[in-house]
């Protein structure tokens, strides 16, 4: 099983870039599923109907989120629809809207994705250590063999501790949220793929997304300053997971920077 994982889509940009590079991609890799983080693709932040509908118009079969999913509360209504794919971070209080695991199926394969969210210089969420033992024990009991998590946190200690925390019994752990693409894909000594972020899906010549100029002047300054999406050339931060469908673990994975 093949699964093509992107990296934080980020506004406008990032939506139109990832209709644009998504399609010719996935059937060149022969790709089964595919799950994009959108929890940035709305303009400004969040996600909005608008842009959970380019998502998966473009060709992703779920979309994970973070700590910005809950941004919009007129998308909770789609967070809280059983059959939507849309998901939120599992550790998450209870009362938050929606699910933080879902089961893809088609042509006889099925994949499990999960949402969690770390608990460093993040805001405030049940230990996601916790939270991945609940996650792999309900994929166990719904006999789901291949499922991924996504991982949106802040801290490389973190999310290496946790690739090793979920290692052989996840099929990949993949990080976002720094939106930087960094270079440890790899297969973990128990069979789980690797790497502490996919990336960023939007423009290259930015600050996470934003412009230069207004990033600049918040670090600079520390006085509110309102963050403008920026514009111009764009790539696409990606992560492709080959898994073997009889034991769930991962064969390979590779990353991908397309523009």
């Amino acid at each position: 099983m093949r699964v093509l994982f992107i990296g934080d889509v980020v506004s406008s940009s990032g939506c139109e870039f990832l209709r644009k590079t998504l399609p010719g991609f996935k059937r060149m890799q022969g790709i089964d599923f595919c799950v994009v983080n959108g929890e940035n693709s709305a303009k400004g932040n969040g996600i909005t109907l608008l842009s959970y509908e380019h998502i998966l118009a473009s060709g992703a079969d779920m979309i994970t989120g973070g700590n910005h999913t809950l941004r919009r509360p007129e998308f909770y209504g789609v967070l809280d629809d059983v059959y939507s794919s849309a998901l939120r971070p599992f550790n998450l209080h209870r009362s938050a809207p929606g699910r933080g695991v879902a089961v893809l199926e088609r042509k006889g394969l099925r994949l499990g994705v999960a949402n969690l969210i770390g608990s460093v210089y993040m805001d405030y969420a049940e230990n996601p250590f916790d939270a991945a033992d609940s996650i792999c024990d309900y994929f166990n009991k719904e006999n789901v063999k291949c499922f991924i998590i996504d991982f949106h946190a802040e801290a490389t200690s973190e999310k290496r501790a946790m690739g090793f925390y979920v290692d052989g019994r996840a099929g990949a752990l993949i990080g976002t949220h720094t939106h930087v693409q960094t270079a440890d894909a790899q297969i973990l000594p128990n069979g789980t793929a690797y790497i502490t972020d996919a990336g960023m899906t939007g423009v290259i010549s930015s600050v996470l997304g934003v412009t230069v100029n207004t990033a600049t002047a918040k670090m600079k300054t520390g006085l509110p300053v309102r963050f403008e999406q920026a514009e111009g050339e764009c790539s696409m931060n990606c992560v492709v997971v080959e898994m073997d469908e009889k034991t769930g673990r991962a064969v390979s994975i590779e990353r991908f920077i397309l523009t």
